[in-house]
């Protein structure tokens, strides 16, 4: 059973502020982005005591083009890969007039709209970075802050660590050999086509990202060569005239009902290999979407050259491993990102290769009081799976629930990793790779499951 996703109704604007109640556990929340905003709203208007940390000047997180906090990875063109209702806080839809895909300032006029209509905005302290996260003595966490007012730690009972996972560039590692004259640009340190006019460019991947960029060079450059190392499925954002998310699933739905809608989505889109693009070796849903309404227009018009992996690197040009060669003066890695914590020491949270393993993506079982917020990479979009974390967390904070025994969650945590090396290949971009409607039901049973009796 499928259905059309509809719009919610906005709930009533918060118009006198909420005094938190001192009587219950402080939190420290870490970053103003979608999912730090979202968690502020929520322990707001639950009247939980919390600071909220942002090392920029303003809220948005990668939606802020150009924000001041130096992590933004926004460019111009960007857009949304998710339609507007299914991107939705679920008590605060986005505006009718919105494309079915927004664009980036449009994304962050939402987020300005959602802090003012709650009436959180004052929580927020810009300008100060957690530099230190570290258990605290008698229990809780001791966090270091710096801010324009100097350097203080400060004590919590639960800190939520929303600082993103798009942030830290991931470059190649080994990197190619031979040497290059030009330039060199991650993904992350692109803003706009004007970095592109006129030169010979390379582009390295094979996501959302990498499409973009290789559409508006195919505008904008001398040349543009899209180099991929392995095939993927690129849908179509828009099919019929509606946006292709539009029909889902129920969040009970097995994964291969959930597989079987990205394939029907595949098919409609149509096969890229004629256009260059090397076969997928996977089926669709056995990896993250890769979306783009115009890449194959501009396949068809030669504006862009498809190009198998790098081999190396030579002076003014690159050959890749089919022993082709292009003249490059310019390559952009479009090659992800590292997730990383510069406030968790590695005795806190080890991440390698990417992979934290996490109960629901959300605690460690060994620090209960540690909560990542928005740490998933989902079939869809992250903001109502940050939404429904926070409410957890609220619940729990609050006494409301009760989260499964240690024990529990590491045997939950063992059946979701074994499920999702099924359903994705390995690769570092699906160690948080969630099925999106799944998680919300799923965290809605838990949520019944954990509920303490008034």
């Amino acid at each position: 059973m499928a259905y059309i996703i509809r719009q919610s109704s906005r709930a009533p604007a918060v118009t006198a502020a909420i005094d938190p109640d001192p009587s219950l556990p402080k939190v420290c929340i870490i970053g103003a982005g979608s999912s730090g905003i979202a968690a502020a709203k929520t322990l707001y208007t639950s009247a939980i005591p919390f600071d909220c940390f942002e090392k920029g000047s303003e809220i948005g997180g990668t939606w802020l083009f150009d924000n001041p906090n130096g992590t933004s990875a926004c460019y111009e063109t960007l857009q949304i890969n998710t339609s507007c209702p299914r991107m939705a806080f679920s008590d605060f839809p986005m505006p009718e007039h919105y494309p079915h895909y927004a664009s980036h300032d449009q994304v962050f006029a939402y987020f300005r709209d959602y802090v003012e209509h709650f009436g959180f905005g004052h929580t927020i302290t810009f300008n100060t970075e957690a530099t230190d996260v570290r258990p605290g003595r008698r229990g809780g966490w001791d966090v270091d802050i710096v801010s324009e007012s100097g350097f203080e730690t400060r004590h919590y009972d639960y800190v939520m660590v929303a600082n993103g996972h798009h942030w830290d560039a991931r470059w190649p590692d080994p990197a190619y050999p031979g040497h290059f004259d030009g330039d060199q640009i991650h993904a992350h340190d692109y803003r706009s086509g004007d970095q592109l006019d006129g030169r010979d460019v390379v582009v390295v991947g094979a996501g959302n990202s990498a499409m973009d960029i290789a559409v508006e060079g195919s505008y904008r450059a001398r040349s543009v060569d899209l180099s991929i190392r392995r095939g993927q499925w690129v849908m179509k954002k828009t099919v019929l005239g509606m946006a292709a998310d539009q029909i889902i699933l129920p969040g009970w739905a097995p994964w291969c009902m959930t597989s079987a809608r990205l394939r029907l989505g595949a098919l409609l889109s149509g096969r890229l290999r004629k256009y260059g693009l090397p076969t997928p070796s996977h089926k669709p849903g056995q990896s993250h979407p890769v979306q783009s309404d115009t890449i194959r227009k501009r396949l068809k018009a030669e504006a862009i050259t498809v190009r198998p992996g790098i081999e190396r690197l030579e002076s003014d040009r690159v050959v890749f491993t089919d022993g082709t060669a292009s003249p490059a003066d310019l390559i952009v890695w479009a090659t992800g990102y590292r997730v990383s914590f510069p406030f968790l020491s590695s005795s806190v949270v080890d991440v390698e290769n990417n992979d934290l393993p996490l109960w629901k993506r959300m605690v460690h079982p060994d620090h209960p009081g540690l909560l990542f917020i928005g740490l998933l990479q989902p079939v869809g979009a992250v903001m109502p799976l940050s939404e429904i974390q926070a409410k957890l967390a609220a619940k729990v904070i609050l006494g409301h629930c009760e989260l499964p025994s240690r024990r529990d969650m590491f045997a939950q945590m063992a059946k979701d990793d074994r499920r999702n090396k099924k359903q994705f290949y390995s690769s570092p971009r699906h160690t948080m790779e969630v099925d999106f409607d799944h998680y919300l039901w799923e965290m809605e049973r838990e949520m019944r499951r954990g509920a303490v009796a008034a």
